[in-house]
C-alpha cells in the first residue's frame, strides 16, 4: 500500500474489502508468511483459499500503512482462543471478519476491539438456530417483530453479540446467552446484561456498521463511545504490489 495512514487519540477506523478476486489473491500471496501460505493452501476449494489470501494480504497491507513498515515484515502472536496481535506490541489494537466475499477491519489505540459481518441471506431455521444460542429475551424480542423483519434482526443480533465475543478474545468458545444485546428498532445497540460474564459489566460500545448491501456488521470496543470512520470499500488495485 503505497500510503501511509494517520490514526490517533480514540479514532477507530473501519475498512472493507471484496475477497472474491482470483487474480489479486495470485497476485498478493508472496505478501503471506510462509504459515499463512501453508494455511491457505490447505484449503479445498479455490473461492475460500482466495478469501484468506486476500483477507490476510491487505490486512498485511493496512497495518504497513499505519505502523510505516513492509507488510511482509509484520509478525503476529494469537491468544489462547486464536485472536491475532502484533507481535510485538505496537499499540495498535485490530480485528477483522470476512463473510461470502467480503472481508472488513477494525483498529484503534489503546482498546480491545471486535469486528463481525454477515451476509443477510435466507435461513429456513433461523428461529430455531436463535432458540439454540440466544439468551430467553433476544428470543422473545425476536418473535416479537413482524415475520419479514425477524431475519434482518437475526444477522444484526448475531453480529452485535460475535462482535463483542471477538473483542474480549473468546470469540464463539463463550456462549452466545451469556449475555445479552439490544436489536430492537429503536434501540442504541448495547450490552445490557451479563449473565455472569464480568466482561459485560465493563463499559462495552457497539455500533452497527452498513459495509455493503445486504450485510450486517457491528463493532465492539472497551471504552465509551468513540468517533467511528467508516473509509469507502478498498480498490485492490491500489493493493497490488510490483
Amino acid at each position: 500500500m503505497a500510503r501511509e495512514i494517520q490514526i490517533s487519540g480514540r479514532e477507530v477506523h473501519v475498512w472493507s474489502v471484496r475477497t472474491d478476486s482470483h487474480d489479486a489473491a495470485a497476485r498478493l500471496k508472496w505478501v503471506l508468511s510462509p504459515e499463512e501460505g501453508k494455511r491457505a493452501g490447505r484449503f479445498r476449494f479455490d473461492h475460500l483459499r482466495d478469501s484468506f489470501t486476500l483477507g490476510r494480504a491487505v490486512l498485511r497491507a493496512l497495518l504497513g500503512a499505519y505502523l510505516r513498515v513492509a507488510p511482509e515484515g509484520i509478525r503476529f502472536r494469537s491468544g489462547p482462543m486464536g485472536k491475532l496481535a502484533l507481535e510485538p506490541d505496537r499499540g495498535l489494537q485490530f480485528n477483522l471478519s470476512h463473510s461470502h466475499g467480503l472481508a472488513s477491519y477494525a483498529f484503534t489505540l489503546g482498546s480491545e476491539i471486535g469486528i463481525d459481518i454477515e451476509r443477510i441471506r435466507p435461513l429456513a431455521n433461523y428461529e430455531d438456530i436463535a432458540r439454540c444460542f440466544f439468551g430467553h429475551v433476544e428470543v422473545a424480542d425476536l418473535l416479537s417483530l413482524p415475520a419479514p423483519e425477524r431475519q434482518r434482526a437475526f444477522f444484526l443480533c448475531w453480529t452485535r453479540k460475535e462482535a463483542y465475543l471477538k473483542a474480549i478474545g473468546t470469540g464463539l468458545a463463550t456462549p452466545l446467552d451469556r449475555f445479552r444485546v439490544t436489536f430492537l428498532p429503536g434501540d442504541s445497540p448495547s450490552v445490557t446484561q451479563s449473565l455472569g460474564n464480568p466482561e459485560a459489566q465493563q463499559p462495552w460500545s457497539l455500533h452497527d456498521l452498513a459495509l455493503a448491501p445486504d450485510y450486517a456488521g457491528a463493532l465492539a470496543y472497551r471504552d465509551d463511545h468513540r468517533p467511528v470512520t467508516v473509509f469507502p470499500q478498498l480498490d485492490l488495485v491500489t493493493l497490488l504490489i510490483d
